[in-house]
């Protein structure tokens, strides 16, 4: 009875100690007893451990407290009501856990390819010499590039894409470069591009530039060492023996340059012929050496390192030439040979699109490739193939397992020259029903080497073409003015012998009405400016709400913000000479907007007799007339008038593409579906 009665003791003191103090009080307490081991509490039946006993106590009226030494909480932590529920959110935590790692799993696995920068967004085409002048030597150039971001901005476009600014003479308007690494004075310094290329980068934007790889300058430092026979550049060009004398020359062969007649020219230095598809100021590099093919990739190295985050590489099939010197065939055979000046006259299955030329812009993707790893920073390669049949212009998509060109750049909407409902339509699906599965278009409405839009076509045609690019699927590319509609100037003379006509197009942009458009605070400028700068310009429309900036700026907006665009199936219903009709739509979904654009003079369409399950009346999302926007529409009769173009929303549960008779005309390029109630996308349609 003593024994349990100081047991008892010892256990409720223990209990009275963790009720006033916090426990660590008690354990300084116990220390200070322990340290005189004369004392009572010293012995052996005061000691915890002793005290408990193998049996344990009766804890049937005993709660957890404060302080409590280990040896009792563990004899609390093992009874049911303490242990079950331990077990039970121990299991739920590994359950949990196991869940989110199936469930990441399986989104990873059903989610599609999210789209890349260069397929999220319009591009936005720049002739530096052209944009923004910022040192009034009447030549645009970097820095004023760089003073419009903000503008480039308000246009919601993703890519900036700058066209030749290398070291390079004025012979076919900057395409012979004297050197690859150094920025010609008229636009500025490379100091001036780092800081370009950055501020671009801090708007979100990516940068991409021209790249001409076929060619240099006769005055580039490679070329004279070559005509000197000086170290590893003696084969760096392409040389031949020809006859010269008496002021002629004999040429290995019948091959013509792309701006008219021979295509080789005799060198009194070395004492032989070169080649040059294009000016004999423009010697064409042999590609087929292997220091040329690395020197090329160190100058793609080189801007990379700079920061940029793509190219565009011009006049790609002519890289290569056959080895052997035959002539080529004559498209008309009864023309006597020494007639034949002009390109177009010859058949060109020598010196264009040779084997192995694939070749070579494969490794010249492998060199970006070396680039592309870090997150985000994937480098854009696209491919300028003028002049080439759609077969040949889809073979730059690459292979299944190796990757080529992005894509080639699509300029075939920029040379159409007559409204029509039924070209357009040609243009659209050529592309669509030849382009490899899996891989993604783009869409040009003008460039520098072709006339503008309100030139080819019309003032009234520049609105519904910027409603076509972008409401088919792929990118939208845009060269600089088409978003305001201006106009080619009228002829000038700068002494160029060849194709002069292309400057009409590279005329000064046009920012607002003051002297010289708001392009230069200079006397002069190196082209004269539109005469309707006046009327059409940045400042005027911006002010306006039925203007084609404006127009412009909301297309780009509802690009960048609706799935069935960036997404969709794309299936076309009709063309004729007047209109084209196709619809955008998305798996998951029961919306589809349906795209009706007339090029053509006043028609009325039926789109009841297109689309059956279509509801009477559809609302209209936008159009060129902006008056109309948010109105509903009959659907049995359609007016449009010329040049009008029309955005409508329905809901429909029965999609095109599922129906059997449209489903050889309907296309998508990045496959997905969308799921309204996890409000995400998927692969598993």
């Amino acid at each position: 009875m003593a024994e349990e009665k100081s047991t008892s003791d010892s256990i409720g003191m223990s209990m009275k100690g963790g009720r006033t103090n916090n426990g660590f009080v008690q354990n300084e307490d116990t220390l200070e007893r322990n340290s005189d081991p004369g004392s009572p509490e010293h012995s052996p039946q005061h000691d915890t451990v002793d005290v408990l006993g193998p049996a344990g106590p009766d804890l049937k009226d005993v709660r957890p407290y404060a302080g409590m030494p280990k040896e009792v909480l563990f004899l609390f932590s093992g009874q049911a009501r303490y242990r079950v529920p331990r077990e039970v959110l121990f299991w739920l935590t590994v359950a949990s856990v196991l869940v989110l790692i199936g469930a990441t799993i399986a989104i990873i696995a059903i989610s599609p390819n999210c789209l890349d920068w260069w397929q999220a967004g319009p591009m936005y085409q720049i002739y530096p010499r052209s944009f923004k002048d910022s040192d009034k030597d009447g030549n645009g150039d970097l820095k004023g590039i760089q003073d419009k971001l903000d503008y480039i901005a308000t246009l919601n476009v993703k890519t900036v894409w700058i066209t030749s600014f290398y070291k390079s003479s004025l012979k076919d308007f900057r395409h012979a470069i004297e050197d690859f690494r150094e920025i010609d004075p008229i636009f500025g310094t490379m100091e001036d591009f780092e800081n370009l290329v950055a501020a671009i980068h801090d708007k979100g934007l990516k940068l991409i530039i021209d790249f001409i790889p076929n060619h240099t300058s006769d005055k580039h430092a490679w070329f004279q060492w070559s005509r000197t026979r000086t170290g590893k550049y003696t084969d760096y060009y392409i040389w031949h023996d020809c006859t010269h004398g008496n002021g002629t020359t004999t040429p290995p062969n019948n091959w013509l340059s792309v701006y008219g007649n021979s295509s080789w020219h005799f060198d009194g230095v070395r004492n032989q012929c070169y080649f040059h598809q294009f000016t004999k100021e423009q010697p064409d590099l042999n590609f087929r050496n292997p220091d040329v093919q690395e020197e090329i990739k160190e100058i793609i190295q080189f801007w990379l390192s700079k920061g940029v985050d793509g190219f565009s590489f011009d006049a790609v099939q002519f890289l290569l030439e056959a080895k052997h010197l035959r002539d080529e065939a004559q498209v008309n055979k009864t023309q006597t040979p020494d007639m034949v000046t002009h390109y177009s006259e010859l058949y060109h299955d020598f010196t264009t699109t040779q084997v192995g030329m694939h070749d070579l812009i494969r490794s010249f993707r492998q060199t970006m490739d070396q680039y592309s790893r870090e997150p985000g920073r994937y480098r854009f390669l696209g491919t300028e193939a003028h002049g080439e049949s759609i077969a040949k212009t889809m073979m730059y998509y690459g292979l299944p397992f190796i990757q080529e060109a992005n894509f080639p750049l699509n300029s075939y909407l920029s040379k159409l020259d007559t409204p029509s409902g039924n070209r357009v339509f040609e243009v659209i699906t050529s592309w669509m029903e030849n382009m490899p599965e899996g891989k993604w278009p783009n869409w040009m409405t003008g460039g520098p080497d072709n006339a503008r839009l309100t030139s080819r076509l019309g003032e009234k045609y520049v609105n519904i073409m910027n409603m076509l690019i972008f409401t088919l699927p792929g990118t939208p590319i845009t060269y600089y003015g088409e978003e305001i509609g201006m106009r080619n100037i009228l002829a000038t003379n700068l002494n160029e012998t060849y194709d002069a006509d292309t400057l009409l197009s590279k005329s000064p942009m046009q920012w607002d009405n003051s002297s010289n458009a708001g392009f230069s605070e200079g006397s002069h400028t190196w082209l004269p400016t539109s005469s309707d700068y006046h009327t059409v310009n940045v400042d005027v429309q911006k002010t306006q709400p039925r203007s084609a900036l404006k127009l412009y700026q909301e297309l780009s907006l509802l690009h960048a913000n609706e799935l069935l665009l960036s997404r969709g199936w794309f299936c076309y219903l009709r063309s004729d000479n007047h209109s084209v009709v196709y619809t955008r739509e998305l798996d998951g979904t029961d919306r589809v907007l349906l795209m009706v654009l007339n090029f053509g003079e006043l028609s009325q369409l039926n789109l009841k007799e297109m689309i059956s399950n279509i509801p009477t009346r559809v609302r209209i999302k936008l159009s060129t007339n902006s008056a109309y926007k948010g109105h509903e529409i009959d659907t049995y009769a359609i007016t449009l008038d010329k040049g009008e173009g029309l955005i409508l929303e329905y809901k429909s549960k029965n999609l095109l593409h599922h129906q059997t008779a449209f489903r050889d005309r309907c296309f998508v390029s990045n496959r997905a579906c969308y799921s309204s109630a996890l409000n995400i996308l998927y692969n598993s349609c």
